[in-house]
C-alpha cells in the first residue's frame, strides 16, 4: 500500500521542543511509528519545500492514501496542487488529515467550509471516546484514548455534519470535541483526527499511531477512477490477494467473491461496484 506523507517540517527546523520531538520531522516520526506496526506499507514524503515538484497528478496515480500535517503555511500550498488532491480524492484515493490540517486549503475545499475550531494553548490532558467500538477507525485501541497533554480544540468545528462520527474529545476544562470524523467525497474517504500538535508528543502514542494506521487501511481505495476512460480502476492484483488472505475488513470492502481457475487466472468480483474482473497472475 503506497502511503504519501505531506508535512510543512518548518516547526521541527527550528530550535525548540519541537525539533527534541521531531528531530527528523514529523513526516519521518509517522512512518517509523506506522512502519513499525504495519508491514504492507510503503511511504514516500512531501514538504512545503518540495510539494509543487513531489505532488504531481503521477505521483497522486500511485498513491493509495495520502497523509496530510499542516500548520503555520497552508495559505503557501500551490492551488494547483490542491487542485490535484482534490480530483486524487475524488477519483478515489484516501486522505487521512491530522491535527491542524483542518483548516489546510485542501480540507476546507473538500469540506466546503472554513473547519476553523476553537482552541487555547492550555495543554491539557483528555480521553479520546470511542462512540462505535466496532468501527474498524477503533481496531486495537483503548477506549477512551488517553492524552497526557494536547493542544485543546473545542466545539464548535465549523464543518460539515460527518458521514461518521467515529470519536469525541472530553478535555479536562470540560470542553468537548468531535476529534474522529469520517467524510465520502466522490470515490474518496476522507478521515479528520485530531491529535497531534508539534510540541507535544502525540505521535509516541501507540494508541493514536494505531488509529492512524486503522484510517490509512480504511481509507484504502477500493476503487479508482481513471480519467481517461472514466471506467473504474480496481486495485493490484497484490493488493487484492492482501486485502483477502490478511484483512477480513479490507476484504469485505473491495471485493465479494473470488475464483482461482486453475490456469493462472483469477476471477474476482467488486463490492462496490458488482462487476466482474479476471486477472493473469503467476500460478
Amino acid at each position: 500500500m503506497k502511503v504519501l506523507i505531506y508535512n510543512e517540517f518548518l516547526h521541527e527546523r527550528e530550535e525548540g521542543e519541537a525539533k527534541r520531538l521531531y528531530p527528523n520531522g514529523i513526516h519521518h516520526r509517522l512512518a517509523e511509528a506506522l512502519g513499525g506496526i504495519d508491514d504492507s506499507l510503503e511511504f514516500s514524503f512531501a514538504t512545503l519545500e518540495d510539494h509543487a515538484q513531489v505532488i504531481t497528478k503521477e505521483k497522486l496515480d500511485e498513491t493509495d492514501v495520502l497523509i496530510w500535517w499542516g500548520h503555520m503555511a497552508h495559505h503557501k500550498v500551490e492551488d494547483s496542487v490542491v487542485d490535484l488532491v482534490c480530483e486524487a480524492v475524488n477519483k478515489g484515493m484516501g486522505l487521512v488529515c491530522l491535527h491542524s490540517g483542518h483548516e489546510s486549503k485542501v480540507f476546507r475545499r473538500l469540506m466546503g467550509t472554513r473547519c476553523s475550531v476553537h482552541w487555547r494553548v492550555d495543554y491539557e490532558n483528555g480521553n479520546i471516546w470511542m462512540l462505535d467500538e466496532t468501527h474498524p477507525l477503533c481496531r486495537g485501541v483503548h477506549n477512551p484514548i488517553r492524552l497526557e497533554a494536547e493542544e485543546t480544540y473545542s466545539e464548535p468545528f465549523d464543518i460539515p455534519t460527518p458521514d461518521e462520527l467515529v470519536g469525541i474529545t472530553w478535555w479536562k476544562g470540560g470542553e468537548i470535541f468531535r476529534s474522529l470524523c469520517v467524510y465520502k467525497r466522490g470515490h474518496g474517504k476522507i478521515v479528520y483526527f485530531q491529535p497531534g500538535h508539534e510540541t507535544l508528543p502525540s505521535y509516541y502514542n501507540e494508541d493514536v499511531i494505531r488509529v492512524i494506521d486503522n484510517a490509512v487501511h480504511y481509507t484504502y481505495p477500493s476503487v479508482r477512477i481513471d480519467e481517461l476512460t472514466s471506467r473504474y480502476r480496481m486495485p493490484e492484483e497484490k493488493d487484492v490477494r492482501r486485502a483477502l488472505y490478511q484483512s477480513p475488513e479490507n476484504r469485505e470492502s473491495m471485493i465479494v467473491s473470488w475464483d482461482e481457475l486453475g490456469d493462472g487466472t483469477v476471477r474476482y468480483t467488486g463490492a462496490e461496484h458488482p462487476h466482474t474482473y479476471e486477472l493473469k497472475v503467476d500460478p
